[in-house]
């Protein structure tokens, strides 16, 4: 463990890197709650979508490298602002209109449009766990109703009473004039209505604990804050929050380190040294835009998990959080390969370079043993000349590739087949476009015909590499790119494809001699 240690209070992974810095603020010294408190927030006014995920993903990262490092306890909640007032329809929930008559009602009073749960609040926050879970992550949910209602914020909802007018002065140096004659960090429930009210404080009594002010239609009420009446303006809550629970360490997006200094404020002027906090890149959808629970234009968990496994969105989500990242279908298929290419240089690897292995933190430490013995690129390609309607159709084909492979033997590479016959279906084939060969792609393909109906070198697909790349030489491509491009595009219907050499190993010698025959006789593109 000590050199397991030392090496980690080096390593420049990024979630070690972040694992010191909240170790620093603690020193030798464990903090007075007995444990170091990681947080992270989700906003429920649509279906938590991957971004959402990654968040608890990579905070639990930092965790993970933060125990490695240190033997304070610690504790991860996953904090549900439910409490929000509805401000929009989600685009992509049933029953729009009659999520609209319910507009500004906190998410936890709105009906749920699916009819499962009590509430809508209540449905995205179930979808949550249920994702969460999926993945086997250790956290404490906490929703902002129960905060609210049950009196867990009450005693700093009582101090922001004390302390409005330091919280205010944060708060209306960030804001337009206009906005400024308006604005009060507390939000209170209407107590007919429901609905949460933006409306200015005509007095905030911090002796009684009250605030008091005008509903839309000029009704004065007077309510305290305590007890889930009176909700916290988001940026407010968030610093807040901060100070109730006393959050070492959260994790948000780039659309918020803008407000960090607010969030910081706050959390000071309530006496509570604010978390150490780390701002991730964007998460952007096929067009380059960022994506949104509530358009739902990324994608969802259950939509990379019905193509790829849940190790593979784990990798996806380690990489450079610090750049911003394209979310679609396409990145599926690198991410599987990528990420068994790190589990199978793992044990040769030095501690060092183990804890900078990505699999190190997907798997806190004890990452599994691939046994993809064929890439899940060539799985997809197999999967698009074999015509494969399941993964069975896939699997005479491997045998014969690795005698040794079986389901039961091989279950990372039993899952990835059927997924990639899911994908083929679904995103492959409906986008390929065949074409003819050149004059002179065409002598090299009956050339490549010719020197494969005499091979004698077996399936081994580092010479059928060779042989490949000789065929390629012979008829003057240049560059040597172009003469691989032919054959994806003129044997697959795509503009990239495998190693293949690797393919022809998988697919079969003959089965490829009559797949170029079939192409060069125009079979394909009819």
């Amino acid at each position: 463990m000590s050199s397991l240690r030392d090496a980690a209070m080096c390593s420049k992974a990024w979630p070690f890197e972040e694992a010191r810095r909240v170790l620093k603020r603690y020193g030798k010294a464990p903090p007075e709650k007995g444990y170091v408190l990681f947080e992270t927030g989700y906003g429920p006014s649509g279906l938590p979508h991957i971004g959402t995920f990654g968040e608890v993903q990579r905070t639990t990262m930092v965790r993970r490298a933060f125990e490695i490092i240190s033997d304070i306890p610690t504790k991860l909640i996953c904090f549900s602002d439910d409490l929000d007032g509805m401000r929009k329809v989600p685009d992509n929930v049933p029953h729009p209109e009659m999520l609209r008559e319910h507009l500004q009602r906190p998410l936890t009073s709105v009906p749920d449009p699916f009819g499962e749960y009590q509430s809508f609040g209540d449905h995205n926050n179930a979808m949550l766990r249920r994702f969460l879970d999926t993945f086997g992550f250790e956290y404490e949910f906490i929703s902002a109703t129960e905060f609210y209602k049950s009196g867990r914020f009450d005693e700093i909802l009582l101090r922001c009473c004390e302390r409005y007018d330091a919280i205010m002065e944060i708060m209306l140096a960030s804001l337009r004039e206009e906005r400024q004659q308006t604005y009060s960090c507390f939000l209170p429930l209407h107590p007919e209505t429901g609905r949460v009210l933006y409306v200015p404080m005509k007095e905030v009594n911090a002796k009684d604990g009250t605030i008091t002010f005008d509903d839309e239609d000029g009704k004065e009420w007077t309510l305290p804050v305590t007890g889930g009446q009176v909700k916290l303006q988001w940026k407010p809550d968030f610093g807040a929050r901060w100070a109730a629970l006393g959050v070492d360490f959260e994790m948000y997006g780039k659309d918020h380190s803008t407000n960090t200094p607010i969030y910081d404020g706050i959390c000071r002027v309530l006496g509570v040294r604010p978390p150490e906090h780390f701002t991730y890149e964007l998460f952007l959808d096929e067009q380059g835009q960022k994506i949104s629970k509530s358009k739902g234009n990324g994608l969802t968990i259950d939509e990379w998990l019905t193509y790829a496994s849940t190790e593979s969105l784990g990798y996806f989500m380690y990489q450079k959080p610090k750049t911003a990242k394209r979310l679609w279908w396409d990145v599926i298929p690198k991410a599987v390969d990528e990420y068994h290419q790190q589990l199978r240089a793992f044990p040769e690897q030095t501690v060092e370079q183990q804890l900078a292995n990505p699999v190190w933190h997907i798997h806190g430490g004890q990452p599994p043993v691939s046994d993809m013995v064929v890439p899940f690129a060539m799985l997809l390609n197999l999967a698009s000349v074999a015509g494969a309607q399941d993964k069975s159709g896939l699997w005479g084909f491997i045998r014969r590739y690795a005698p040794d492979a079986t389901p039961e033997a091989n279950p990372q590479l039993d899952q990835a087949a059927e997924f990639a016959v899911r994908y083929f279906r679904d995103f492959v084939a409906p986008t390929r476009k065949f074409r003819a060969p050149s004059a002179k792609e065409r002598a090299a393909m009956e050339d490549l015909v010719g020197r494969l109906k005499v091979w004698d070198g077996g399936l081994d697909a580092e010479a059928l590499q060779s042989m490949v790349f000789a065929v390629g030489r012979a008829h003057e491509f240049e560059p040597l790119r172009d003469w691989f491009t032919a054959l994806y595009e003129v044997l697959l219907g795509a503009s990239q494809g495998p190693r293949f050499g690797g393919f022809i190993a998988l697919f079969g010698i003959d089965e490829t001699v009559t797949l170029i025959e079939r192409a060069l006789q125009g079979e394909m593109v009819a």
